[in-house]
């Protein structure tokens, strides 16, 4: 790479997550300069379909002026001010409000933060401080699914269920407890019906509660999709079996909605979709439509009420950080989600899934394509070496990575999980767009073939 371009001067400067370090060195970043709608345009001129929302995230797609308006307005009128020592701002009041009358059940508070994996972070103390309040402190184990993902502070990270998360980092911290992933197609033995696959896992998760003892377990997370897991969905009844189960071991259950929150899967909030009952739930990302860094836990009157006695007694609420409800951020979240309301869209959501589902759908009889999965506006299609058995790929040929690679080159930005190709494309997506999107996934996918066939 010659010296100045900014592909060098990256490579001289940044460090990449979920990138392998040494070989950016080598090869450098594709540079992203301007973005539209779901078109994202890089530092040579060339224009790819954005089907990832960047990061599971910019819902509404880029250029939206009425929230770049919003932020500047807020900027000039109130940069910056805390929500400590009983000080507060009208934004965050307004943006709390809203989500409290929106949440898929009733909610007490909201407590505000920066990003998916601090809300999370806070929510697992926040077990904790309702647990040491209600007389319980020795409720401090935390569970979730393998393949799970819920953050990148030490905490979450340890509660995720992904070994990237843990390598090299010391971590799962003791106390965090990974149960199975619900993937039936994965994880079904033969002739075993999703019913019975269903309470099999079940029947495991209560034998681990039971031998774990459920007196020393705090909560439960779990996504209503496993997105950053392959955009898995628990079969038929898992959940309902699940939250019977949490409810008799008097377990908290705590909905991580940072990728399905406000209308990715056809509801406000993937929870009404899943039919979950959270006592606490997370949400971030499509927010603010990942315009400015925010997230928001809400908890439920139970929690609250402990959370208030406990500060009494102790004196204050000893857990803050600087931009908790930052203005501007609020400011920003609030025009959101007027957005997702005035133009419906879990309505077009609904109306684009046949659309977009359907069309991936399509590619199930293509050589490579061993699943296609998924809700809404949000799918996983899993590449496999054998459709008849499900034989995946060996992990050390990466054939997702190199179908991903193609898709590039063909204008399309996606996400390889493993072997799973993630989409998850911005909600102002059309349908003539879709259409455009499924005929670049196609090209990758047969020169993906061509280049295993050509060995």
């Amino acid at each position: 790479m010659p010296p100045d371009t900014l592909e060098t001067r990256d490579t001289r400067s940044v460090i990449h997550g979920l990138t392998n370090l040494k070989r950016h060195l080598e090869i450098g970043p594709t540079v992203i300069e301007s973005g539209h709608g779901v078109w994202v345009r890089d530092n040579h001129g060339r224009e790819y379909i954005e089907a990832m929302s960047g990061l599971w995230c910019i819902a509404l797609g880029y250029g939206d002026k009425r929230l770049a308006a919003v932020a500047a307005r807020q900027m000039e009128q109130l940069a910056y001010y805390p929500l400590i020592s009983h000080k507060s701002h009208p934004q965050a009041i307004e943006l709390a409000e809203k989500l409290l009358a929106i949440a898929p059940v009733p909610m007490s508070r909201v407590w505000f933060a920066n990003s998916g994996s601090e809300a999370n972070d806070c929510a697992i103390r926040l077990a904790w401080y309702y647990w040491n309040a209600v007389g319980k402190p020795g409720k401090r184990k935390v569970m979730a699914h393998q393949q799970s993902y819920h953050g990148n502070t030490i905490a979450t990270a340890s509660l995720s269920g992904v070994a990237y998360n843990h390598q090299g980092f010391n971590l799962p911290l003791p106390g965090f407890l990974h149960v199975a992933c619900p993937h039936y197609y994965r994880g079904g033995q033969a002739g075993e019906s999703e019913a019975a696959y269903t309470q099999r896992l079940l029947a495991a998760l209560e034998a681990r509660i039971e031998a774990e003892g459920a007196d020393t377990i705090a909560a439960f997370f779990t996504e209503p999709v496993i997105a950053a897991g392959g955009v898995i969905m628990p079969p038929a009844g898992y959940f309902d079996g699940l939250q019977k189960l949490l409810k008799k071991h008097d377990i908290l259950l705590v909905c991580d909605e940072v990728v399905t929150g406000f209308a990715r899967t056809g509801n406000m909030f993937g929870a009404t979709t899943m039919n979950l009952l959270p006592d606490m739930l997370v949400c971030a990302k499509a927010l603010s439509s990942a315009y400015i860094p925010i997230s928001a836990l809400l908890v439920n009157e139970r929690i609250f009420t402990a959370m208030a006695r406990q500060s009494d007694e102790l004196g204050s609420f000893g857990l803050t950080m600087t931009y908790c409800g930052h203005p501007v951020a609020s400011a920003v979240a609030r025009e959101a989600i007027r957005i997702y309301e005035e133009e419906d869209f879990p309505a077009r959501v609904r109306r684009l899934e046949a659309p977009f589902l359907g069309g991936l759908r399509g590619l199930a009889t293509h050589p490579l394509v061993g699943e296609v999965r998924g809700l809404g506006l949000l799918a996983g299609v899993e590449l496999v070496r054998d459709k008849n058995t499900r034989e995946p790929f060996a992990k050390n040929q990466k054939i997702g990575a190199i179908c991903a690679a193609l898709c590039e080159k063909h204008g399309l930005m996606l996400r390889a999980i493993g072997d799973t190709l993630a989409l998850c494309p911005p909600l102002v997506i059309s349908e003539t767009e879709i259409e455009e999107l499924l005929a670049r996934l196609r090209l990758a996918l047969d020169e993906t073939a061509a280049t295993l066939s050509a060995g």
